[in-house]
């Protein structure tokens, strides 16, 4: 990746429907110039904070405070050296703020940071927070989650899809704070292609919404519309957990600028190394059956030999066919994107497909006319026009077969909503407490 690709990036934190406190914290912090950029590159931090009251947020400010400040005045070479640093002496900070108050006892934060630089992209991660990385029409999971689920997964000992894991998706194995030392995961550095987008996330985003829809949303869609819609998702799911997510999206290198030799992006699709041997191998072995046949028929002498020249081209034909199915197979396992309703899990990372599909339009379409009718029934404060401007609109791009303008237009009428549920709510919850403290009142007047 080079100083001059520029990088669009977008934030959003949201508390959720059910939680008093937003516990998680995040930092985006681009380089200011060229120099900054070659030795450190970009960096982005999630961090979600765990403890009661406001203990998990105090955890995951510290994480996102201390991690850059370590990072930056680091003077080693080593990116994945100094990011390795920077996360444990995070967890230093964190477990010495909780050891001297009874209070703070425990206290700890996930974290997911990522740098991209010169060298290509750098991970390094404590907890369930994931990084994601959105290439073409698929989606990568590049970080492994420290949870009991996945330990479990990886050793064995349960499969993905085994029922148990309901009981256990929420136990962390790995977390900054709670110990005085914690082992980070620090990989890379992973190639940067243009057109990549990286997206961090809380277990707040990746709890509710599935891999493939994050991949095609934040594929399809702008970072600030993207995060704003993929928050509302979670929320009109449930929101059971704070939501934090940041997506940044690698531009095109301007011209006149040559890739670095592992920057490929500018680059068509690579074509199938493979295709031309099978299709002049077919054709040798129709031409050496058609001489063989020719042989046979028009000269008696030659009988033998074309008989040979026939079975040598069956025989040829059949094994090109052989390793053609077997290749074709490699392909589809090592290649091809899961289809856009699953994830699997492939050597403790997830993979599935980017693509938007009408399955995925379908989803918003029907979490649009959810939230409407409710909003009708409950009198939501909604800005009607414009809602259901950006309905039809969204409609008709549809019947147009126009995918990307269709998400656009769902994703401005679901904020739209999600807006007025959020207002409704506060009136809610005020007529509520008012409610409340009357009836205290009058019980104190009665007594």
């Amino acid at each position: 990746m080079r100083w001059e690709q520029k990088v669009q990036c977008a934030s959003l934190s949201d508390v959720g429907f059910r939680r008093r406190n937003n516990q998680d914290s995040h930092a985006t912090m681009l380089s200011p110039d060229a120099e900054t950029f070659q030795a450190r590159g970009h960096l982005f931090i999630v961090a979600d904070g765990m403890g009661g009251h406001a203990v998990g947020e105090l955890a995951s400010q510290i994480a996102v405070e201390t991690i850059p400040h370590v990072y930056f005045k680091n003077r080693t070479d080593d990116i994945v050296v100094a990011l390795n640093a920077a996360i444990l002496a995070a967890n230093t900070a964190v477990n010495e703020k909780g050891s001297q108050n009874p209070d703070f006892n425990r206290m700890g934060t996930t974290c997911v940071a990522l740098t991209l630089g010169p060298k290509g992209a750098v991970v390094g991660h404590v907890g369930d927070s994931r990084l994601y990385r959105i290439r073409r029409e698929q989606i990568d999971q590049l970080t492994f989650d420290h949870s009991l689920e996945w330990e479990l997964i990886r050793h064995g000992r349960l499969a993905p899809n085994d029922a148990l894991l309901s009981n256990i998706k929420h136990v962390i194995t790995r977390s900054i704070g709670p110990e005085p030392e914690v082992e980070p995961e620090v990989e890379g550095p992973f190639p940067i292609w243009a057109g990549d987008v990286f997206l961090l996330c809380s277990d707040g985003l990746s709890g509710l919404v599935k891999d493939a829809e994050i991949g095609a949303i934040a594929k399809h869609l702008p970072p600030s519309d993207a995060c704003r819609l993929l928050v509302n998702l979670s929320n009109q799911r449930g929101g059971p957990d704070n939501i934090t997510v940041i997506i940044a999206d690698v531009g095109l290198l301007p011209e006149g600028i040559a890739p670095l030799p592992d920057e490929i992006s500018q680059q068509a699709p690579e074509a199938e190394p493979f295709g031309w041997l099978w299709m002049g191998g077919l054709l040798t072995s129709a031409l050496t059956f058609g001489l063989g046949v020719l042989y046979s028929v028009r000269q008696e002498a030659a009988r033998s030999r074309g008989i040979v020249l026939s079975a040598i081209s069956l025989i040829a034909f059949t094994l090109i066919l052989v390793f053609w199915r077997r290749h074709t197979r490699s392909r589809i396992a090592d290649d091809t994107p899961t289809p856009s309703v699953s994830t699997v899990l492939s050597k403790a990372y997830r993979t599935a497909s980017a693509k938007l599909t009408v399955d995925l339009l379908a989803t918003l379409e029907k979490s649009e006319s959810d939230m409407k009718q409710t909003a009708s029934t409950e009198q939501w404060p909604l800005d009607t026009t414009a809602q259901e401007t950006a309905s039809a609109a969204a409609k008709e791009a549809l019947d147009k077969k126009q995918w990307p303008a269709a998400l656009k237009e769902f994703a401005k009428s679901i904020d739209l909503l999600m807006t007025a549920w959020k207002q409704h709510r506060k009136v809610v919850a005020v007529r509520e407490a008012e409610a409340k403290e009357k009836s205290a009142n009058e019980k104190t007047a009665q007594s």
